[in-house]
């Protein structure tokens, strides 16, 4: 069967994202930041776990879960395809050298088929891919080395600029059993230090515009620095909702449910009156029942909220695998 390609033109918005230059160099100061810590960097992966066998019982956690961090490549293979055999050494090979850009799920379709059928596969090999809980056909068939790898570039620029996903922190020290290289000695301060204590100092002062500045300082140098993107978070959430009157905003949010700068308004004085869930709960509600614009909206303030509460944090995982339910 001949290979085709699938245009993912459409699938970006380019006047509502980021360019793909800059989410670039957040991916490339976060792995650059994993390699000055010598590894075991909180979130890494091993090598070796940059491709796994999928079935129908861990497809949520495994894909659709996994692909709010990183896009999913999925590979529907099966043992007696013969170009199977040609194109799965392909993909890993791949998955191995973009080093965590994607994930590659290989999904036995014998043993699969509901799963088959859900993504309507037609016929093996085929390779679909899933960013952010949305299914993308990619091609079907062998296809070349410099077409597949023209394929992957277009579903990881369409991750960075639509979805914010710079890829997987990979420790080349970490085996499959995820055992990691002995830790890096301590550092001395960083450079940014001074401008992170002041950013506090300001909020501390209720300066919540100098923190502002003082975080995106710290960030126009260094993109990947998490106690800056938290703290920035934090202190957009408190300028948000400064000067809010709480019962108007609910008000305004309860009369009109399909106005969405108002259920946005309403999700950020969910957040900060310590409502998590009701916050996320609002804004993935929202996302369900809007589309375009609309729905970018609101699924960019989620993830902005997510930020705030911090990617650890089970609310935060419980959402992320909600959102991902709503936009597949």
């Amino acid at each position: 069967m001949q290979p085709r390609n699938m245009s993912m033109s459409g699938v970006v918005d380019l006047a509502a994202v980021k360019s793909a230059q800059e989410a670039k160099a957040k991916a490339e100061q976060a792995r650059a930041e994993a390699a000055r810590q010598g590894g075991g960097a909180v979130g890494a992966v091993s090598p070796a776990s940059l491709v796994i066998d999928v079935d129908e019982a861990g497809f949520e956690r495994e894909v659709l879960q996994r692909s709010t961090e990183v896009p999913v490549v999925i590979d529907f293979w099966a043992e007696w395809c013969e170009p199977c055999k040609q194109l799965s050494p392909l993909l890993e090979r791949l998955a191995q050298e973009y080093n965590g850009r994607f994930l590659l799920a290989k999904i036995d379709v014998d043993a699969n088929q509901m799963l088959m059928q859900q993504f309507g596969v037609q016929g093996i090999p085929a390779v679909f891919a899933v960013v952010a809980g949305q299914a993308l056909p990619l091609f079907q068939g062998a296809a070349p080395e410099a077409q597949i790898r023209q394929t992957l570039d277009q579903l990881i620029q369409v991750g960075e600029e639509r979805f914010g996903l710079t890829g997987l922190v990979v420790d080349a020290g970490a085996d499959a059993q995820g055992e990691q290289a002995p830790a890096a000695p301590e550092v001395p301060a960083g450079p940014h230090d001074a401008l992170l204590e002041a950013a506090v100092q300001a909020l501390d002062a209720g300066d919540l515009a100098g923190a502002v500045q003082a975080y995106k300082n710290v960030l126009s140098d260094d993109p990947a620095n998490t106690e800056a993107k938290l703290g920035l978070a934090q202190a957009e959430l408190l300028l948000r909702v400064q000067g809010l009157d709480a019962q108007v905003v609910r008000k305004d949010a309860a009369d009109r449910p399909a106005d969405v700068p108002a259920q946005i308004a309403a999700a950020d004085l969910d957040l900060v009156g310590g409502h998590v869930e009701d916050a996320f709960g609002r804004l993935i509600d929202t996302v369900r029942r809007t589309a375009g614009d609309d729905r970018d909206a609101a699924r960019v303030r989620l993830l902005e909220l997510f930020e705030v509460v911090g990617g650890e944090d089970p609310r935060v995982t419980s959402a992320r695998t909600a959102l991902a339910r709503v936009l597949f």
